[in-house]
């Protein structure tokens, strides 16, 4: 019998804190997969090197949240669209603003850069798009016909054409010689939250919110196939280079596609959440998802995954008979790009005369000079990056291999794992461990069997199982549990009764006096939702259960204690800093007197959780994220 073996197709690579506050955008660099830029709701763009811990660069300058970020395809410029409609664009290698661009009346939801020319593509909220000349910073056409908001932008790889997708249901095909609209294709019921040429064919894909994806001849301007069953919204998709599937990004999964006919090829279980966007690099995919101020990675091995041929399980049908499938999804069956002559009526390219001209902003940039600038976070990493760039082109970084798989992963007997981890040996015994941390969400509650409540499997010398013993079995540990449940509600009730006064501190001190951390944080629940009942009072008695909280064991105690942290620290820090800097009062102030003994109460009590977050930080996963967010925010303490 073959020793099984334990391998693993897709795995977590990162996680990271990318910004201060929540993360509105990110993008991956399509030519290295290697290259991360995201966008904050703390107005910055900051640039990482995957599976790198430390910020490379921060750009800043705008002066509302970041709400779209798109690299050009040699990964020397980035263009931030902000929620005020700004536009501006940074070289990466002189590490300066280029341009800032202005015109758009609202959020900024989408941008591409032209695929070999000085142009930028930008679509609205305002429900406008617009092509850009970054060289002579003016906008060059203007394209109106959508009548909701523009989510995605993207060129044809000869550059000729521009697809769109909106929020009205449309994807919509804009000729940039002409300047206007060649073809309209409706069909989704949803917003379609993403469109994506073929590299090659004169084909177009684009993913909607109603989970469905379609394939567009740009030909015959007709529909070619349309994939349902996708388990939720379609966020992300990419055509695999060369061109012979569709990587679809769904929440828990990575879907493989073909389109002639409609088919699926394989399904890769990825836990990323939702996936804002993916990159193919050394046979590798690469994934990126963000929630909050967290920005995760993740890594599919492409030479793992079925992407021709056989077709795998799937909700997804091919209601074609066999003899009409082609034997591979890439066949060409449609014209191939090819990019067009100097000839071309497109929008002429300008030719860059000089290293220190293109680097050289006006004098009408020299306001946006001053305001925006690019912080060199890591200096051996940017060097190592974008420097130098003299005639050798570059994509970053230089290193080609792939990234390495975890541990785990490698193709290793159970056999040989028990001779280096005697754990894994059946014949030795292993202890019952409590977990250090017990999830919020779990399949089963903590100390309960669910085997008890399933039927017995019969052996050849086994009783039937009477009904009596049955009950039993049922009702083991029920009688416990109403005693818990009945103590809890009463100790409930004690508290909302003090609450109806309306005295919030009294309820909250009568919910610490009953000792119960349970109370405690069904409580917190509550005040967390509503952050105009804080008051400084309160603080002084929530944060020595908040200590409490985040030492708990229950993930759901330490997501309560610490949500209520974060509304104290940026609620209150501030102000407790401030009176404690201020100078001494002339005279009696008693109200002052008790509000300086509060506020330095609360200052011992944040400097003995500060230490606990620190020790904390480190931690991976949703647990670890929420501390490293609190630890930013306790910096000021340290």
């Amino acid at each position: 019998m073959a020793t099984p073996v334990v391998t693993k197709t897709a795995w977590k690579l990162q996680e990271i804190v990318a910004h201060a506050s929540n993360v509105s955008s990110l993008v991956l660099g399509k030519a290295s997969g290697r290259l991360l830029a995201t966008g904050g709701d703390d107005c910055r763009v900051n640039l990482w090197s995957i599976n790198k811990p430390n910020c490379i660069m921060s750009l800043t300058g705008h002066t509302s949240p970041v709400e779209s970020v798109r690299l050009n395809t040699p990964e020397e410029l980035i263009v931030a669209g902000s929620q005020s409609g700004s536009i501006r664009v940074w070289d990466l290698e002189a590490a300066k603003i280029l341009r800032t661009l202005m015109g758009h009346k609202a959020n900024i939801c989408s941008l591409d850069f032209h695929p070999y020319g000085e142009f930028v593509a930008s679509g609205s909220q305002d429900t406008n798009i617009k092509l850009w000349d970054i060289r002579r910073k003016g906008c060059v056409f203007r394209y109106k016909g959508h009548s909701q908001a523009v989510r995605c932008l993207r060129f044809s790889p000869d550059g000729k054409w521009l697809a769109s997708a909106a929020d009205d249901h449309t994807v919509k095909l804009w000729d940039l010689t002409a300047g206007k609209m060649m073809s309209e294709f409706p069909g989704h019921t949803g917003p379609v939250n993403v469109v994506e040429f073929h590299p090659n064919e004169y084909l177009l894909a684009s993913g909607s919110s109603d989970r469905t994806i379609r394939f567009w001849d740009l030909e015959k301007f007709q529909v070619v196939s349309c994939i349902e069953g996708e388990p939720g919204p379609v966020r992300s998709v990419l055509f695999n280079p060369d061109g012979c599937c569709l990587f679809s990004g769904c929440q828990d999964s990575l879907r493989v596609y073909g389109w002639e006919p409609e088919r699926c090829f394989d399904v890769v279980l990825v836990s990323w959440g939702k996936v804002a966007d993916l990159a193919v690099c050394n046979d590798q995919l690469i994934g990126v998802a963000f929630s909050q101020s967290n920005v995760s990675s993740y890594v599919v091995d492409l030479t793992r995954v079925t992407r021709t041929g056989t077709v795998a399980q799937d909700p997804v049908r091919d209601s074609r008979p066999p003899a009409q499938q082609p034997a591979h999804p890439s066949a060409p069956l449609r014209r191939i790009y090819e990019r067009p002559s100097t000839a071309c009526s497109k929008p002429q390219r300008v030719k860059q005369n000089s290293e220190s001209e293109r680097r050289s902003p006006s004098s009408e940039d020299d306001r946006d000079e001053r305001e925006s600038r690019a912080e060199i976070q890591n200096a051996e990493e940017y060097n190592e990056i974008f420097q130098p760039k003299n005639s050798i082109s570059r994509t970053p970084p230089r290193k080609s291999e792939p990234f390495p798989a975890p541990p785990e992963d490698d193709m290793v007997s159970a056999k040989e794992a028990a001779k280096t981890n005697p754990a894994m040996d059946p014949q030795f015994p292993v202890p019952n461990a409590e977990p250090t941390i017990i999830p919020a969400t779990r399949n089963e509650p903590i100390g309960l069997k669910a085997s008890d409540f399933l039927p017995a499997v019969k052996l050849p010398q086994q009783a039937e199982l009477v009904d009596e013993d049955a009950m039993s079995q049922i009702r083991k540990g029920h009688d416990t549990m109403c005693v818990v449940l009945t103590s809890r509600h009463k100790n409930l009730d004690t508290v909302r009764a003090v609450w109806t006064t309306g005295d919030i501190k009294t309820s909250v001190d009568s919910a610490v006096a009953i000792n119960d951390l349970s109370v405690v944080v069904d409580l917190l629940n509550i005040v967390n939702q509503k952050a105009s009942l804080w008051k400084l009072d309160l603080c002084t008695t929530v944060l020595p259960q908040i200590e409490k909280l985040l030492q708990s064991k229950y993930e759901s105690y330490v997501q309560t204690g610490c949500t209520s942290l974060k509304l104290i620290l940026q609620r209150f820090l501030p102000l407790i800093t401030d009176i404690l800097a201020a100078p001494p009062s002339v005279g009696v102030d008693i109200s002052r007197e008790e509000r300086l003994h509060k506020c330095r109460f609360c200052y011992k009590q944040l400097k003995s959780i500060s230490g606990l977050v620190k020790s904390k930080s480190g931690l991976s996963g949703r647990h670890g994220s929420a501390f490293r967010e609190l630890h930013l925010l306790m910096a000021s303490l340290d």
